[in-house]
């Protein structure tokens, strides 16, 4: 407890955590002034000398298997909130600082996405039953940032937003031919169908995204407008009027963003353009951490808008528009953070105690990160030259007033 003890104190200035080790002893970090007071329990003796090495990792770690439990009515929320109000503090201590530097000089190597790695890296988080991510999602089956009007907007009326938003800026008409890369449960492509009179051409490479997006396509009457293929993005042919590519960035990987913008851009006919929508961070380029990168998004990595810019320049493509969301994202975690919550007895019946205890601990993470820490969501329209994308921005203001009469009810 010796070595943790020294990074819990200079890493803990706000909220205190007491820790109860195996022998009864308690021991209290930080003032307990403007934070979270958390009483946190270790199992076994090893698990203090496995935090003070790697705490991102091992926190969740010893979560998911009941080593590290908490008392007084403590959650892991509560946790991982000490955690987020000090990180800065824990980023400083020498023993991460050279974490950290490790991380940096292996990111090219674990965000290796090469074909066919790339499509394991994705199934991995994507091929779990669709049942499962219907307990919690809203009913368009969206899994990325939604648009909100206000902070408690019900979460399908801020989805729908997203996707009306983005129609707009995407400037449609029928008849046109959209290659959406990434496609998700499909909620998009059949938004753009039904409401747009477009076409859509899905790529995806979850086996299980794809069958489910079928059915779904199917069950909104759109099947002969929309089709869903599998397929890696960098084996994707012919040309589109748009393309759009939803929470697809993050799977890219450091050393494939030139190729994932160099794809967009073949793509396009002559006067096209893209949409990107992507998590990106505010900070300096980093790494992806420990967590996230074994057990939710291996092969994944959050940008930074310096690095997806440079690779934009490199690719030669105008970025005609960038609109960052900040707040939005929390929003939308938060909701699906509560809604999972409420589900989780049926979330233990279909993918035992251990995984739910993943999920929740992935979730609290992924929030608390667009709370306190750097994460926000960009869009970008890209185009192969300057004045494919209208000059002024005031045409999505009235395509997005336009849509919204042409939009089925919700339902309730």
């Amino acid at each position: 407890m010796r070595l943790l003890s020294h990074l819990l104190r200079r890493f803990i200035e706000k909220g205190r955590l007491t820790v109860i080790t195996p022998d009864g002893a308690r021991h209290s970090f930080g003032s307990g002034g403007d934070g979270p007071v958390l009483v946190a329990r270790f199992a076994d003796d090893r698990l203090a000398r496995e935090l003070f090495l790697n705490p991102e990792l091992k926190a969740a770690e010893a979560y998911m298997d009941g080593r590290l439990t908490f008392e007084e009515g403590g959650t892991v929320y509560d946790l991982l909130l000490l955690f987020s109000v000090n990180r800065k503090g824990l980023a400083a201590h020498p023993v991460q600082k050279g974490l950290r530097k490790v991380w940096r000089a292996l990111r090219g190597r674990q965000q290796a996405n090469p074909l066919g790695k790339a499509a394991e890296n994705v199934k991995s988080h994507y091929d779990h039953p669709a049942e499962f991510y219907r307990l919690w999602l809203d009913e368009s089956m969206s899994y990325s940032c939604a648009y909100f009007d206000f902070p408690d907007q019900p979460l399908e009326a801020a989805q729908r937003n997203k996707m009306r938003h983005i129609a707009a800026k995407l400037k449609l008409s029928p008849g046109m031919h959209v290659a959406e890369i990434g496609s998700g449960w499909g909620g998009l492509a059949i938004y753009l169908a039904q409401t747009c009179g477009v076409t859509v051409s899905g790529i995806n490479v979850s086996p299980d995204q794809l069958a489910e997006s079928r059915r779904r396509a199917e069950a909104a009457g759109v099947s002969d407008k929309v089709q869903f293929i599998e397929q890696d993005y960098r084996e994707l042919t012919g040309t589109y009027d748009r393309v759009v590519s939803i929470g697809m960035m993050e799977h890219v990987g450091v050393n494939h963003f030139d190729d994932y913008f160099s794809t967009l851009r073949g793509l396009l006919k002559p006067g096209g353009f893209a949409l990107v929508h992507a998590i990106g961070r505010m900070s300096p380029p980093g790494t992806t951490a420990p967590f996230i990168r074994k057990y939710i998004f291996p092969g994944g990595y959050v940008p930074a808008l310096s690095e997806v810019m440079a690779s934009t320049e490199r690719t030669a493509l105008w970025v005609s528009d960038c609109e960052v969301l900040r707040l939005h994202y929390y929003w939308t975690i938060r909701a699906w953070r509560h809604r999972f919550m409420a589900r989780r007895p049926e979330v233990v019946t279909m993918m035992g105690e251990r995984f739910a205890r993943m999920w929740e601990f992935y979730l609290v993470a992924v929030e608390l990160g667009f709370l306190n820490g750097s994460n926000m969501v960009f869009q970008l329209l890209l185009s192969a030259n300057r004045d494919d994308v209208p000059v002024q921005r005031d045409y999505m203001l009235d395509q997005e007033r336009a849509l919204a009469h042409l939009e089925p009810p919700l339902p309730v």
